[in-house]
C-alpha cells in the first residue's frame, strides 16, 4: 500500500512543535501481537501519532510496534494517559514512571488526565506540570474535561492544557468546550470519530459519502479534519487504517459540513463527563 499523507498533516502545539492531525487509537486493541502489528502497519503507512493509554493495557505493545518499525522515535507522536485510580500528585508520578516503563520510553510526547476525577483532578495535574517541567512529558493535557472542569483548572493551574481528547463527531459536538479551547488555544483531539460504527448508515453520511465517493468513515474523519480536530480512529486491520487516513486527498463542502453540522444530538457512544462534577 501506499505511503499516506498524515506525515506532513499537523496542528501547532501552544508551547512549540506540532501534532499529527490523524493518530492511531488503540482502545480495545487486543494485547500482544494484534496491537504491535498494528502500530507497526500504520507507521509503515505513514501515520506518526498513536494514541494509547495505561487502562488500554497495551502500552508494551505500542513501544514494541514503534520500535519494529525502524522509525526513529522523534518522528513518533506518543501519547498516553493517568487513569482514574492512578490520580493524585505521588501516585500520578508513580503511574506516570510505570507508563515510561512498559511503553520502552524515555518521555512521552502527550500525557493527559484521562478524566476529570473529582477531588483529585487538581493534584494530579500539578504532578504533570511537574513531569513536563522535568522534560519527560514535552506536552500534557486533559480528556473529557467540559467548560465545567476546564475553568476549574485555568483557575488552580500554573499552565494551561494544551490538549483536550474528547468524544467528537457530528452526532456529539460539544460546541462549548470546543470553543472555550480555542479561546485558551488548546488542541481539541476527537476520539470515538466514528460512532463505534453506530451511525454509519445514517441518510446524511451515506450521501455525503455517495456525493464524494468516499467511505462513510472517511466522511467522519474528514468532517473533523476541516473542523480543525485531531482525530483518533481505531482500528487493527491494515486496509481499515490506510483507509482511515486517505482523507487528505478530497474536501467536503460548505454545504456538506452544514447538513453534517446539523446532526448533532448528544450522543455520546462512550463515557460521558457531562455527570461528572
Amino acid at each position: 500500500m501506499a505511503n499516506l499523507d498524515v506525515t506532513t498533516a499537523t496542528l501547532p502545539l501552544r508551547s512549540g512543535g506540532v501534532i499529527p492531525q490523524v493518530g492511531l487509537g488503540v482502545w480495545q486493541a487486543p494485547r500482544g501481537g494484534v496491537t504491535r502489528d498494528a502500530v507497526h502497519a500504520a507507521l509503515r503507512l505513514g501515520y506518526r501519532h498513536v494514541d494509547t493509554a495505561r487502562i488500554y493495557g497495551n502500552e508494551a505493545e505500542v513501544g514494541e510496534g514503534i520500535r519494529q518499525s525502524g522509525i526513529p522515535r522523534a518522528e513518533v507522536f506518543v501519547t498516553t494517559k493517568l487513569w482514574n485510580e492512578d490520580q493524585g500528585f505521588d501516585k500520578a508520578l508513580r503511574a506516570f514512571d510505570a507508563s515510561l516503563q512498559r511503553l520502552g520510553l524515555d518521555y512521552v510526547d502527550l500525557y493527559l488526565l484521562h478524566w476529570p476525577v473529582a477531588g483529585r483532578r487538581l493534584d494530579s495535574w500539578r504532578a504533570l506540570e511537574r513531569i513536563k517541567s522535568e522534560g519527560r512529558a514535552k506536552h500534557i493535557g486533559v480528556s473529557n474535561f467540559l467548560v465545567p472542569h476546564l475553568d476549574e483548572l485555568f483557575d488552580a493551574s500554573k499552565e494551561v492544557p494544551e490538549v483536550n481528547q474528547i468524544e467528537i463527531h457530528p452526532f456529539l459536538q460539544h460546541r462549548e468546550t470546543r470553543a472555550l479551547c480555542a479561546k485558551h488555544r488548546i488542541i481539541v483531539e476527537a476520539y470515538s470519530p466514528l460512532t463505534h460504527g453506530t451511525r454509519m448508515d445514517d441518510p446524511t453520511v451515506q450521501a455525503v459519502a455517495r456525493e464524494v465517493s468516499r467511505t462513510p468513515a472517511q466522511v467522519l474523519l474528514r468532517w473533523g479534519v476541516q473542523h480543525g480536530l485531531v482525530t483518533l480512529p481505531k482500528s487493527t486491520r491494515e486496509q481499515r487504517i490506510a483507509e482511515n487516513g486517505a482523507i487528505f486527498d478530497f474536501s467536503l463542502s460548505e454545504d456538506a459540513m452544514k447538513r453534517l453540522d446539523a446532526l448533532e444530538e448528544g450522543c455520546a457512544t462512550g463515557w460521558d463527563p457531562r455527570d461528572q462534577r
